[in-house]
């Protein structure tokens, strides 16, 4: 398959998540409770206006969505990017900042955060959600700002780390989907200056001790955030002489949205250069597989154990 096929397959399967976004909110919103966002303990990213803020910042649109067995909360129009901070009864020192994905045109925070904490918790981890801003809706620059939220989120965590009676060396990263890119372009763009430093805590270092990426897309020029493509982020090309974080994949081969090209090209791109890398291909799962809502007897449905036995071992 030709690059130009990858991108038109990949931007088909995401123009449909965004179709289905863009579809109006009453038609979107499923009867029953909403899912309180953002929790009442949360770390907001930026004192006033976020960086690279338009005149008018975005009006927040937060949704239910989905069918009633499955009803999950969506996020458009952050303003006000926050870390919602979920804590273990048992806290063992690990740390996971989790990045939902959503194709850059939506925060799938529910599946894909909220979730991650209600099944790593229990194994002592404490989880961090990034609900951070979505590039195509206003922000001058736009490839730079999930960057600037991501970065900012793993030096405040760091910075408060006794707060959250956690290891800051053991603070990791995990992204899905779309937020496969951002968490693969902070494996490997942690360093970019980005931002204007605020603070103490943005003297301190926005490298994941290691970054899990389930099933992502990796390769920026295939990810558009507003009118651009994400290249100057693309962590397969970047993935060259430095000291990147160890890497775990997990991706399902019939997946219809992201082809299984993407997570192989980390893998190559990680063993060429040398960095410690995890995968796991799995026959069946599809797309969008939190760790919630994958069927049990579906091999997939491990990869949290798999992970989070690999980051016992990988987080020391």
């Amino acid at each position: 398959m030709t690059a130009m096929d990858r991108r038109t397959m990949i931007g088909a399967a995401l123009g449909g998540l965004a179709a289905a976004a863009a579809q109006p909110a009453a038609a979107r919103v499923q009867t029953g409770p909403a899912t309180v966002w953002p929790p009442a303990e949360h770390i907001r990213l930026w004192p006033d206006r976020p960086p690279n803020a338009p005149r008018r910042l975005p009006v927040p649109d937060f949704t239910m969505n989905g069918p009633p067995e499955r009803r999950e909360l969506w996020l458009r129009g952050v303003a006000q990017p926050v870390v919602g901070v979920y804590r273990p009864a048992q806290p063992d020192g690990r740390a996971l900042l989790s990045i939902p994905g959503g194709g850059y045109e939506f925060v799938s925070v529910e599946n894909e955060g909220i979730n991650v904490a209600r099944v790593f918790n229990p194994l002592g981890v404490t989880v961090f959600v990034l609900a951070y801003r979505l590039p195509g809706e206003g922000w001058a620059e736009p490839e730079d700002v999930p960057l600037q939220d991501a970065q900012r989120a793993v030096r405040l965590i760091r910075a408060n780390a006794a707060r959250y009676a956690i290891d800051p060396a053991r603070l990791g990263v995990v992204g899905f989907s779309a937020g496969g890119l951002l968490a693969a372009s902070l494996a490997t763009a942690w360093a970019d200056p980005v931002y204007a430093s605020l603070d103490d805590a943005d003297r301190g270092s926005a490298r994941p001790a290691y970054a899990g990426l389930v099933y992502p897309v990796v390769s920026g020029d295939l990810m558009r955030v507003g009118t651009r493509p994400a290249a100057r982020f693309d962590p397969v090309r970047r993935l060259r002489g430095r000291d990147f974080p160890p890497l775990f994949i997990a991706h399902a081969l019939d997946d219809p949205v992201v082809p299984a090209s993407e997570p192989l090209g980390m893998l190559a791109a990680a063993r060429e250069a040398g960095v410690p890398v995890e995968a796991h291909f799995f026959a069946e799962g599809g797309h969008g597989f939190g760790p919630a809502y994958l069927a049990p007897d579906l091999p997939g449905a491990n990869w949290p154990d798999l992970f989070n036995r690999w980051t016992r071992r990988v987080g020391r």
